[in-house]
């Protein structure tokens, strides 16, 4: 099973709406919250393709995306087996 990795923030609804989501499904994930170190959004932004809004979300080194786009796997019966 590939490792998930959230990028997130403090105050941050979709952040939390995307880690309940993993949670509901038992899947353990890496959390990256980007406001504890100089230099985490900069991070965050080169591996999501100069995306700079959070969460950003990853799959092993795939990058899936935000909220939503982990929202429509899970809806689509898709986000098993991305895993894999």
């Amino acid at each position: 099973m590939k490792n998930i990795t959230v990028y997130s923030g403090p105050m941050c609804n979709f952040c939390d709406a995307a880690k309940r989501l993993l949670s509901r499904n038992n899947l353990d994930y890496n959390e990256i919250d980007i406001s504890t170190k100089e230099g985490l959004r900069d991070e965050m932004t080169k591996r999501a393709n100069g995306r700079r809004t959070i969460p950003q979300i990853f799959f092993d080194d795939y990058h899936v995306g935000g909220y939503q786009e982990l929202r429509e796997l899970e809806k689509t019966g898709k986000l098993l087996s991305s895993l894999e």
